[in-house]
């Protein structure tokens, strides 16, 4: 501790001698020192960015999209000059760039070794290559253990030597078994099992689907999809049936609102809904040949004067053939060549006559050809609804309710009027689009089992009813003690006026009593008292007077003297 006295006393003793200009001086680079230890430790403290993608991204749109998607997971992104999107860490980006890689984010300009990339130092290429695999087994495998639902992962990719002739090549082979966390469903989901399916398909050079085998736990293979043509009905049928369900709850919750508001939500607390929906999607072709119209109907007319036709004439084409036979036609002497031509020489045997006419007519019929592609549709909707009539209670000619003969109150029930119950059904067909010969609605008027209300009403009643008697009682009681209260004060104010009164006439006997023996042992002596002490004996007398009057006063007169004293 003595050195430090020492070392305060040197610098207490040079600071008193600089001067002024010297002290300021110090103190400045006392502050840059210091502000330039804060501003180091500051640039090493701050957090090293890390990229999502090596390479930068020139597209502004497919920039935006993926800042985007990683604001969406929450994750704070940075971006260079250069166009490189950064994160905080580099557990962020590998989670990141399996989400990227998964929803086909990456823009296609982008090298999809650069976010595998991993510089080794090497000797000979079999140490390269070798190093090359593991490193790209690796990141893979990191990529995937990124995932949220992902807890473990075990990844075999195998490369195959290189062959001399492409059809001698063994294709590369990849073989991933995943541990999902408790809870996850990604077992069950085909778009995040394709994801992880093209996460490792843009990582690996020449891997294909078919050389893909992406395995649970237990061992059942996950990416089999055309395996699961089943099981992809079941999922669809069950968002179906979610889809149904939901429509029948907003239907549901429509309807009784609108009843409830009407009917109050007491009397109404039961409705049931239920929708049968084709949910299959079909193509109808249908062909249709109508008439044609040669005159539309003349607007305003009392009757139809429109001109149709099944068909009409698009060509006409007709024919006539007519022959006649030569008959017998001599040609001269034997063995001498006729002057008939050839083909007449053909009928030459033969007679008679023929005529034949040939018509061909083309119609044009009005032929319509209608194609549908039929959505989803509602095959039938069902809705029963339950309202309750009004009770009230039975009073008799004084205005009390009735009592039955086990303790309870007699009640009466009023049902639902029937126009009412047909105003609430039309309500409803209206609410669900109601059509005839399809859906039904039944609105029914049954009363509701209230028998726990009804006790619970009769006990509080009855308990109202003993209390305000018990409360009367004390009321009562209350009364009779405040009127006993006030004669008795009064009696014995008046029994108190009266022995005081008794009490001044004895002491004014008695001081007349003192006055006259004063008087005789003066034997017959004047004495005369002077005024101040006339004023003081009237003062003793009324302040006696009135100690007897009203001795609670005087006592707290005297106690208040005291307390100021």
């Amino acid at each position: 501790m003595e050195w430090l006295k020492k070392v305060i006393a040197q610098i207490t003793g040079l600071w008193a001698k600089w001067t002024m200009v010297q002290r300021i001086m110090l103190i400045g680079i006392a502050v840059i020192a210091i502000g330039g230890v804060v501003a180091l430790f500051s640039v090493s403290s701050a957090p090293t960015m890390v990229p999502v993608i090596d390479s930068p991204i020139r597209d502004e749109d497919a920039r935006d999209r993926i800042i985007s998607r990683i604001n969406e997971e929450g994750v704070r992104t940075s971006v260079t000059a250069a166009g490189v999107i950064q994160v905080n860490d580099e557990v962020t980006a590998k989670r990141m760039r399996s989400i990227l890689i998964r929803e086909d984010l990456i823009p296609s300009g982008t090298d999809p070794w650069a976010i595998f990339d991993r510089e080794r130092w090497t000797i000979t290429d079999f140490e390269r290559n070798v190093n090359f695999q593991r490193s790209q087994t690796q990141m893979v495998t990191e990529h995937i253990k990124a995932l949220d639902e992902i807890d473990n992962a075990n990844v075999t990719i195998v490369f195959p030597e290189r062959a001399l002739f492409r059809p001698e090549q063994n294709p590369v082979t990849a073989s991933v078994i995943i541990f999902p966390k408790p809870g996850s469903t990604i077992t069950q989901d085909r778009k995040k099992i394709e994801g992880i399916q093209k996460i490792l398909k843009f990582a690996v050079q020449g891997l294909i689907d078919s050389n893909i085998v992406i395995t649970g736990p237990d061992g059942l293979v996950l990416n089999d999809f055309e395996g699961m043509a089943a099981f992809d009905r079941l999922s669809l049928i069950e968002k179906e049936s979610k889809q149904v369900q939901a429509e029948e709850a907003a239907l549901r919750a429509k309807v009784l609102a609108a009843l409830q508001s009407t009917f109050s939500a007491d009397r109404v607390r039961d409705l049931n809904v239920k929708i049968d929906k084709d949910m299959s999607k079909k193509n109808i072709e249908s062909e249709e040949f109508l008439p044609i119209i040669l005159k539309e109907r003349t607007p305003g007319l009392a009757y139809d004067d429109s001109v149709m036709v099944e068909s009409i004439t698009h060509s006409l084409q007709k024919s006539t053939t007519k022959w006649e036979g030569t008959g017998l036609n001599p040609e001269g002497p034997a063995g001498v060549e006729g002057q008939t031509p050839p083909a007449f020489k053909d009928m030459s045997t033969m007679f008679g006559s023929m005529t034949q006419e040939t018509s061909t007519d083309n119609k044009e019929l009005n032929k319509k050809t209608t194609q549908i592609e039929q959505s989803p549709k509602i095959d039938r909707v069902t809705v029963s609804v339950n309202i309750d009539g009004k009770w009230k209670w039975k009073y008799d000619e004084k205005g009390k309710p009735v009592t039955l003969p086990d303790g309870t109150i007699d009640r009466e029930y009023i049902p639902v009027p029937a126009e009412n119950l047909q105003a609430a059904q039309l309500l409803v067909q209206n609410a669900v689009g109601y059509v005839a010969g399809r859906d039904a609605v039944t609105v029914q008027n049954i009363p509701f089992d209230r028998t726990k209300e009804f006790s619970e009403e009769d006990a509080a009643y009855f308990k109202q009813q003993q209390t305000t008697t018990t409360v009367l009682i004390f009321l009562g009681g209350l009364v009779l003690l405040l009127v006993g209260f006030i004669l008795f004060r009064t009696i014995s104010r008046n029994l108190e006026q009266k022995r005081r009164a008794a009490e001044d006439e004895r002491v004014r006997r008695e001081q007349a009593i003192r006055e006259s023996t004063i008087a005789e042992d003066a034997q017959g002596v004047d004495v005369s008292l002077s005024v101040e002490e006339r004023t003081r004996m009237e003062l003793q007398e009324n302040a006696v007077n009135m100690a007897k009057e009203h001795p609670e006063d005087v006592a707290q007169l005297i106690r208040t003297w005291l307390s100021e004293e």
